[in-house]
């Protein structure tokens, strides 16, 4: 029964492929004059969606002033701008759990050696957490140190993932651009991307890149282009700076993600780490504390683990269709605002190009 129904499943996208032709999936939505629509293959859960050719599609996160998710607002809510002109929303949805999928950049490069286990099982928790089981979400995992390495192609198994995971050490340079290249290009995709689902990168690392070939600009344009939101968590370690922090935070605020920073902030509380002179002379050194120190480290990873995993799965879905000429080929900004709520913060990307490179 299963073999008839794929192939009676073959024979109808077959068909749907010779009568609309579809954009290739690797690509951001070309422009076109006339509002042909195609539809996506459909999920196990989902219905059909219809998607035309010029569309644009913008996921936003929105919460309000103490970091919390609001997840209770209409289309009507909401305004958007293209170069500075008003759009009217073609569609809309506030659902949680829309179907993604999602990138896993490990840095494996010698930065991350001094908390290195800690990461290594945020990665697994992360990938657990966001790929449930379910077929609409889907997976893939990039290594990179000297040169990217695709461990996992797609999946919508986390166990293909957590198993690479677990045989990971760090060593060498980090070339996170070209691992950043490498997911938006040399990976197997789900039919129905950028749309249904979503393309998202979640990088573990802390930024920095001494071996690429690709440079930032590059890949930001290359994200952009294909519809893919940037998620950072940074492995820098509390009481150090690093010079790749400004790359993670650009990647993030250039394609709507975020940056998380699970170590920084902590032990403020934590009795024998800076927290008490140890001498007289008012000297601060580290003491053997009570494990609140591991305690601490684990709070910090379970709370960036939770914010990617959340924003990821309650983003709102607004796509239009701009009203441009089939000339438009530079980049253009998008707007989006919740004129009732002036204190909430809204993540998006900040734009778009109408044409694939």
């Amino acid at each position: 029964m299963v073999a008839r129904i794929s192939l009676a499943l073959a024979f109808v996208s077959l068909a749907g492929a010779q009568s609309a032709a579809p954009p290739k999936p690797a690509a951001a939505p070309k422009l076109a004059s006339a509002k042909a629509a195609v539809t996506s293959k459909p999920t196990a859960s989902t219905k059909p969606i219809k998607v035309q050719v010029n569309e644009v599609i913008v996921p936003v996160t929105v919460t309000d002033d103490k970091g919390r998710f609001v997840s209770n607002l209409a289309a009507n809510d909401f305004r958007v701008f293209d170069n500075g002109k008003p759009q009217q929303i073609e569609f809309f949805s506030r659902d949680r759990n829309q179907p993604v999928v999602i990138g896993f950049l490990v840095d494996l490069s010698n930065h991350s050696r001094i908390h290195w286990k800690n990461f290594q099982e945020a990665a697994v928790d992360l990938a657990l957490n966001l790929l449930p089981g379910d077929k609409k979400f889907s997976g893939y995992l990039i290594t990179y140190s000297n040169e990217p390495e695709l461990r996992v192609n797609t999946t919508t198994d986390a166990e293909k993932i957590v198993e690479q995971l677990r045989k990971l050490k760090p060593g060498g340079g980090s070339s996170m651009c070209d691992a950043i290249y490498m997911a938006c290009k040399n990976r197997q995709e789900v039919e129905g991307e950028p749309y249904d689902p979503r393309r998202v990168i979640v990088i573990i690392g802390d930024g920095h890149d001494d071996a690429s070939k690709e440079s930032l600009d590059q890949v930001i344009e290359l994200a952009q282009r294909n519809l893919v939101t940037i998620y950072g968590m940074s492995t820098v370690s509390y009481g150090f700076t690093s010079e790749g922090d400004d790359n993670l935070l650009r990647l993030a605020s250039e394609t709507g993600g975020r940056v998380v920073y699970p170590l920084n902030n902590l032990y403020s509380d934590v009795d024998g780490y800076l927290s008490h002179p140890a001498d007289i002379d008012g000297n601060y050194a580290l003491t053997v504390g009570l494990g609140a120190y591991s305690s601490e480290i684990s709070a910090g990873i379970f709370h960036a683990i939770a914010a990617i995993a959340g924003e990821v799965t309650t983003q709102y879905i607004l796509r239009y269709v701009p009203d441009v000429g089939s000339s438009a080929k530079q980049f253009r900004t998008i707007k989006v605002t919740v004129p009732d709520l002036p204190t909430v913060r809204i993540r998006y990307r900040k734009g778009y190009y109408p044409y694939a490179p």
